[in-house]
């Protein structure tokens, strides 16, 4: 995706609001919004925006999944099985 031609100013985006709409859902590639020629803004269909929010919620726990290895906090697939069956067992 080349971020280069989905590079509009404000003015363009309030003179076509409705065509950017159609082309963004359709195309699935976002647009910069400039304003004083700066990028300001970033507009997305609503599709990817979920797919990304998604993507970004099981990195965190990849993250947070790293980050207890490195503190130690694991006990073996052995233990873990053998955790649930004793809360399962109880809760029955």
């Amino acid at each position: 995706m080349r971020y280069s031609t989905q590079i509009k100013p404000i003015s363009y985006l309030k003179a076509n609001a409705a065509q950017i709409l159609r082309d963004i859902a359709e195309q699935r590639e976002p647009m910069v919004i400039t304003q004083n020629g700066e990028a300001t803004a970033v507009i997305q269909d609503i599709v990817s925006y979920e797919n990304n929010q998604e993507t970004l919620a099981l990195l965190k726990i990849l993250a947070l999944g790293n980050q207890q290895i490195e503190q130690g906090r694991v006990v073996s697939a052995a233990e873990g099985i053998a955790r649930i069956r004793r809360r399962t067992a109880a809760n029955a």
